[in-house]
């Protein structure tokens, strides 16, 4: 069962898929090359993006979430006045820095981040990370962003990886739900808080929908408080 932390979650926009899915595709990728101790080998990384994910790319500003994920960075934790620096330092130096600035990766963005019109035959916001030395594959991956933010490997598509926690009110439709409410006497807020309580403990509970809360408030008070004009067509 999906948590309710799965739907509302803190992240930099404007997409779910087309953002913050790729972004996480990113900083997962380069994970993987920490976990095989294949990191400190790469020399160049090369990002072939399809379908979908392509053909919005640039507005939904999947080039930008692809180059903060692959520095290290989470939809949940960057810096977001921080985040025009760090793309124009990578477009400036065509340089990826990870590890804090500790490693340096060949990124020249005009090479590296590449857009193509055709679709991945098992969704069609598909995105693949190759990772070379000196010209050599020494790690390849395909991602799929499938909505929300979340993501899933070629290899794990159409599988059920996560491991269910016994909660307990499960529902998998609105029927089911409105059953535990009326055979428990119990609101819909009530169901909800003990399935969540089960998985992540009511304290965690609490802290993580007022993080939810103050976040939305701020990002209510920065819109309200900056000048200027958004980009896009529309003025």
């Amino acid at each position: 069962m999906i948590s309710v932390f799965d739907i509302f979650k803190i992240s930099i926009g404007p997409s779910s898929s087309h953002t913050v899915g790729p972004m996480k595709a990113g900083k997962q990728f380069v994970d993987t090359l920490q976990e095989k101790g294949l990191l400190h080998k790469v020399t160049r990384l090369v990002v072939d993006v399809y379908g979908s994910l392509s053909l919005t790319g640039k507005g939904h500003h999947t080039d930008i979430a692809i180059i903060l994920g692959l520095s290290g960075y989470l939809p949940d934790t960057v810096d977001i006045d921080a985040i025009p620096g760090i793309i124009r330092d990578v477009n400036t130096m065509h340089r990826l820095f990870i590890e804090e600035g500790q490693r340096e990766i060949q990124f020249p963005v005009a090479e590296c981040m590449r857009f193509h019109n055709e679709f991945l035959p098992l969704h069609e916001n598909g995105m693949s990370i190759t990772a070379f030395c000196d010209g050599k594959i020494v790690h390849f991956q395909t991602y799929y962003s499938i909505g929300g933010g979340f993501i899933v490997t070629e290899e794990n598509f159409g599988k059920n990886l996560e491991a269910e926690v016994d909660i307990p009110f499960p529902f998998y439709s609105a029927r089911n739900l409105l059953a535990h409410c009326q055979n428990n006497c119990l609101s819909i807020s009530a169901v909800m808080m003990k399935n969540e309580t089960a998985r992540h403990g009511r304290e965690n509970v609490e802290q993580n929908m007022a993080k939810i809360w103050e976040t939305m408030r701020n990002a209510i008070n920065r819109g309200m408080n900056t000048e200027g004009i958004l980009p896009g067509p529309l003025k």
